[in-house]
């Protein structure tokens, strides 16, 4: 017996268009979803069921060890196909067992952590119920459509401490067994148990609005909780070759070498001074074009072939001089000679095409974008939101 959590996302979303990683408090919003299983303990396998590519390619990037990827139908990711029709076919595929537990995820609910998750296991577990759907318990009056009130007595209007209110579902997660889901076709059946999560998750992302609502919760009772204890970025740092730049090399007919660099990494540079975060670029390479380029951007510090100690020791003579520590800088690179340094700041990143041992840096972020297509403003983006 495994317990297989099962993420559906499609690439097609009309209110939000590729929803599903579109940047979502500095990450892809179906990243919150699968990260919180990857540390759940009890889950064996996480599948990410999707029709797209470019879905697919960012889910990989995460390099999580539990993700595996599952390509749906196109007649299971249209807009009128149920979610237990993809459910349905994915069990028929990988043939599970009837005794497996099958977690259904929402990358729609990014606020569901991973304790929530162990603890609807948990209570599955104990065996007194069937399945499991979770929900938050809402304060809201509610009124019939002829005009009488449905959960409480307007007449004796109860205060909100005396008030019990009402058992709201949220969509975050649902557990149950393969047996029951392939005989009645639904992802809910027999003796149902509820898990009660926070009411801040209450709230679903299927509108733009709902994005700005969720985006502010999961700062206020998420990220702030996370970052306590922890020193805001005052330094951000970064590579050249690949990063701010393709990595490509070209020349001349003259045999002049020539960099190509994205305008969007350039307004990356002008928004961390804006908000009083020292720049700087640290490199292997010796060239007049970074030290034209650091000077457009007007970077604090540019170290260009100068330590012999590496990345990492350029890195410390520049906290030295700020009075700061690597706690409280932020790097992206992108190759081995970066690996020593990302290793050792409080805020590590890499391009969606770094080396892989790089991508799999246990604190490395591994971001959308590839070096020179805007992936150092990806990364400034969420430096900012981090320091928020």
């Amino acid at each position: 017996m495994k317990t297989v959590a099962f993420v559906p996302v499609r690439g097609g979303s009309k209110s939000i268009p590729l929803k599903n990683i579109k940047l979502f408090c500095g990450k892809p919003l179906v990243y919150w979803s699968v990260s919180a299983l990857q540390h759940t303990a009890a889950i064996d396998e996480i599948i990410v069921a999707t029709d797209s590519r470019q879905i697919e390619q960012v889910v990989t990037s995460f390099c999580f060890s539990k993700v595996k990827i599952y390509h749906r139908s196109s007649e299971n990711a249209c807009d009128t196909a149920s979610t237990e029709s993809v459910m349905l076919e994915y069990i028929q595929y990988a043939k599970l067992d009837d005794n497996d537990i099958f977690v259904l995820v929402q990358a729609t609910s990014p606020l569901t952590e991973t304790i929530h998750i162990q603890e609807a296991l948990e209570l599955y577990f104990s065996r007194k119920y069937d399945s499991i759907l979770t929900c938050v318990r809402s304060y809201r009056f509610f009124w019939n459509e002829d005009g009488t009130s449905r959960n409480y007595d307007y007449k004796n209007r109860p205060r909100r401490q005396n008030f019990a209110g009402e058992l709201m579902e949220n969509g975050a997660l649902y557990i149950n067994s393969v047996r029951n889901i392939v005989s009645l076709r639904n992802r809910l059946s027999g003796k149902i148990g509820l898990y009660v999560m926070p009411e801040y998750t209450a709230t679903e992302i299927d509108e733009p609005d709902d994005w700005i609502i969720l985006e502010h919760l999961m700062q206020r009772h998420m990220l702030s909780r996370s970052a306590n204890g922890k020193k805001k970025i005052k330094l951000f740092l970064s590579d050249v070759d690949g990063v701010l730049t393709d990595g490509g090399m070209y020349y001349s007919e003259k045999g002049d070498e020539l960099k190509k660099f994205n305008t969007r990494d350039g307004m990356a540079f002008r928004l961390l001074h804006e908000k009083g975060i020292k720049t700087g670029i640290i490199t292997s390479e010796n060239t007049q074009i970074v030290e034209s380029r650091a000077r457009k951007l007007k970077v604090d510090y540019l170290y260009q072939s100068k330590c012999e100690g590496g990345k990492l020791l350029a890195a410390k003579e520049i906290c030295e001089q700020e009075g700061i520590t690597l706690n409280e800088v932020a790097y992206i690179g992108d190759d081995i000679n970066c690996y020593e340094l990302l290793s050792n700041v409080g805020m590590a990143a890499c391009p969606l095409n770094a080396m892989e041992q790089i991508k799999n840096i246990p604190s490395v972020n591994v971001l959308m974008n590839k070096g020179g297509d805007g992936v150092v403003r990806e990364f400034a983006e969420m430096i900012l939101n981090y320091n928020m």
